[in-house]
């Protein structure tokens, strides 16, 4: 089955040019340089991670499907895989709020403090792999895999033009399938919005288990703890850096282990002070925002472009090529990444890293020319 979510990748870049266009003609700002490029290449990490992952986790689902306990009619397939994926889709989303080691993960969604489109395209390189029981699930119970597949992805492309602020309220429809104005809330720190609205394409879920919030208040967005950084590989494994700081903290095993299975609001005597209070207003609200010079911003721009061709090319070509060289490409693609928005944060490493990245790069080029 061909990756939808690649394919609509032009479709994604239009919406973007679509929503800039009208933010700026209707004088609004909800874009800003360095937190799109962030956005966007936590969305190339995690699509070029499932080049490696995707393969084996659908490995797992085919041999699970030869022992489903049941088979469904063919009349059923479709309904039962809308369904099931929604309602599945609700409890992952809930529990990746509500569990330490799964909101380590998800949280790479959230830590965008903007809301646009680009956020749509932030995603983690784990959030795959931690959605697989949830899908199991359904393979058990004897949902078809086309039929999981094809929903799943629909699924997601459905969320990605909620991302935004530019279309209000939709009347009657905020009562039954998610919106702009929903997942708004869902996105949001204030006290009233967290938790809430965790329905993928429909809210029947949230309403039948007590998590559905109107927007009523300007929401503002981040997170509790702020991830301060462009980096995108620092934002895939700064949940798990964080519960290992709380781990190392706890007075004993016990302890420590509760730091994963324990929700992210729970607090222990024994942690120390490393998450604030969630803010309550946007006026309260100090943006993470390295100001770069227009030289500085302008590369970024064009070195982060060339790398969106290079990760479109892995995408649409890498099943075709060798395991290494398809390896080794993903490994410069994430070095570029890291080096395209150190420009932007301007810290006293990035010079010498961007020297060593070219060198690599020069050498791996070298070596795949005479290895031919």
């Amino acid at each position: 089955m061909p990756n939808l979510i690649a394919l609509a990748i032009p479709l994604f870049f239009l919406g973007l040019f679509l929503e800039l266009w009208v933010a700026r003609r209707r004088k609004v700002a909800v874009h800003r340089l360095g937190d799109v490029l962030a956005d966007m290449g936590c969305g190339m990490a995690q699509q070029l991670a499932a080049l490696f992952s995707s393969v084996a986790l659908l490995a797992g689902l085919v041999a699970l499907a030869e022992h489903r306990v049941c088979t469904l009619p063919g009349w059923a397939a479709w309904p039962a895989a809308f369904v099931g994926v929604d309602f599945v889709y609700y409890w992952w989303h809930r529990l990746s709020h509500e569990v330490n080691f799964l909101w380590a993960a998800h949280s790479v969604h959230h830590q965008s403090e903007d809301y646009n489109l680009a956020v749509a395209l932030r995603q983690s390189v784990f959030t795959t792999t931690m959605f697989f029981p949830f899908l199991a699930a359904l393979v058990l119970l004897g949902v078809p895999l086309l039929q999981i597949g094809v929903v799943a992805s629909l699924h997601n492309l459905y969320q990605f033009w909620i991302h935004t602020e530019l279309i209000g309220e939709l009347g009657p429809l905020e009562r039954l399938v998610n919106t702009p104005s929903l997942h708004r809330v869902h996105h949001a720190i204030n006290p009233r919005y967290l938790d809430r609205n965790h329905g993928g394409t429909l809210m029947v879920w949230d309403h039948l288990f007590g998590t559905y919030q109107r927007e009523e208040e300007t929401c503002v967005y981040g997170m509790t703890r702020p991830l301060a950084s462009y980096n995108p590989l620092w934002a895939q494994v700064d949940g798990y850096w964080y519960m290992l700081r709380l781990a190392a903290h706890a007075p004993n095993l016990r302890e420590a282990l509760k730091v994963l299975y324990k929700s992210p609001d729970w607090r222990a005597p024994w942690f120390p002070a490393l998450a604030p209070a969630p803010v309550r207003d946007r006026s309260q609200q100090q943006k993470y925002d390295p100001q770069a010079s227009p030289r500085r911003r302008a590369c970024a721009l064009a070195q982060f472009t060339a790398l969106v061709f290079a990760t479109c090319g892995l995408l649409y070509c890498g099943a075709s090529m060798a395991a290494t060289v398809k390896l080794g490409a993903v490994v410069l693609i994430y070095l570029a990444l890291i080096s395209t928005c150190a420009l932007l944060e301007g810290p006293r490493w990035a010079a010498r890293f961007e020297a060593f990245r070219w060198a690599l790069t020069a050498a791996a080029l070298a070596a795949f020319v005479w290895l031919r």
